[in-house]
């Protein structure tokens, strides 16, 4: 037999619903906006960096560095493994964003670079463009661990450690900037689409919790800016595009900047209008193949395109000279030239 509802979620529903004025979608409305306030004053703010996420161990002499997927970062960060060592403090475990500034900007090309030697991942890389580890979290220190402690109490212990410890703004480790304040974490947000990828509210009773968990929540900008169709890669039929790739002008070249995926029916009309306009180069700048693609894959084959046809496409981050995570596909803008889709969109 169904059980009866309480008593005063009946009283309450029949309220609700004699009296007319009351709209149900008023109510939804309100009480998102209540519940959006809870979540918001219940989080702390934090950057979220456009580099490697990144475990820093040390035990006495012993430092070790760790990616999240559990790679050892160990031998292509000497500077960071250097600076880890000279601390006083014996044992210690921060979670953190390693990063390269060059010529202002954060490159993560240069981080790719440090994992093969071949591409510059050597001793004198590290000299020349030296790393910096910006730490967010403290998981132990010589008290123990603590994981198990809300990020509001490790929060306080990491900010103790980064006076005792950390030269401010001019060492190798840093403190990530981090905030209570909605508005502050509005203004960094604005800034996004550089050296900041984003902004990172996260539960303040929360334990500590590695990965995305419900304890957390990235917040990024999308951004919007009009490309020239500079290539395509087909599917294994050559039947239906599957991806645009796109491009955009600096003075007279057309560099490669990035691709954007197709739905399967948009493909398939896109292929049979371009069919007699597959024609090299394409690109007169930055080709596709010489780009690593999207976290260091490379591009699949792909067949260049006249020039002339140009998308709006989303994207969220734009660094080295292409979009660091993919676009989207928005709309054909057949209203404008492709001349005037310039790198500087991007870059503003």
């Amino acid at each position: 037999m169904m059980s009866r509802q309480p008593y005063s979620l009946r009283v309450r529903r029949k309220k609700l619903k004699g009296n007319s004025n009351m709209k149900r979608s008023h109510i939804d409305a309100t009480w998102k906006q209540d519940a959006m306030q809870v979540f918001l004053r219940s989080r702390a703010f934090l950057y979220k960096w456009d580099g490697f996420r990144c475990l820093a161990f040390k035990d006495g002499d012993n430092v070790e560095l760790q990616s999240k997927s559990q790679k050892m970062l160990t031998a292509f960060f000497p500077e960071v493994v250097a600076a880890l060592g000279k601390l006083t403090t014996e044992t210690l475990v921060l979670d953190g964003e390693l990063v390269i500034p060059v010529n202002v900007q954060l490159s993560f090309d240069h981080l790719l670079m440090r994992l093969s030697r071949a591409r510059g991942g050597s001793p004198e890389h590290a000299a020349e463009y030296p790393a910096l580890l910006f730490v967010f979290d403290v998981l132990a220190d010589e008290s123990g661990e603590l994981t198990g402690a809300p990020l509001s109490e490790r929060r306080s212990r990491l900010e103790v450690f980064a006076d005792q410890h950390l030269d401010g703004d001019k060492g190798t480790i840093r403190l990530s900037p981090a905030t209570r304040d909605i508005e502050v974490a509005r203004k960094w947000l604005a800034l996004a689409g550089g050296s900041l990828d984003g902004v990172v509210a996260k539960r303040l009773d929360a334990e500590y919790q590695p990965g995305t968990t419900r304890a957390m929540l990235k917040v990024k900008r999308a951004h919007t800016v009009d490309c020239v169709v500079g290539g395509v890669i087909y599917n294994a039929g050559k039947t239906s595009v599957t991806h645009i790739l796109l491009g955009l002008y600096e003075a007279e070249l057309l560099h490669f900047v990035g691709s954007a995926p197709l739905r399967a029916a948009d493909g398939k009309k896109f292929a049979a209008v371009i069919a007699d306009a597959i024609e090299p180069p394409g690109f007169s700048g930055r080709q596709p193949g010489q780009v690593r693609a999207q976290f260091g894959h490379r591009m699949g084959e792909w067949h260049p395109l006249i020039p002339t046809l140009v998308a709006e496409v989303q994207f969220d981050h734009f660094t080295g000279g292409r979009f660091r995570h993919g676009a989207k596909f928005l709309r054909w803008r057949p209203d404008k030239e492709a001349i005037h889709c310039t790198i500087a969109q991007a870059s503003s």
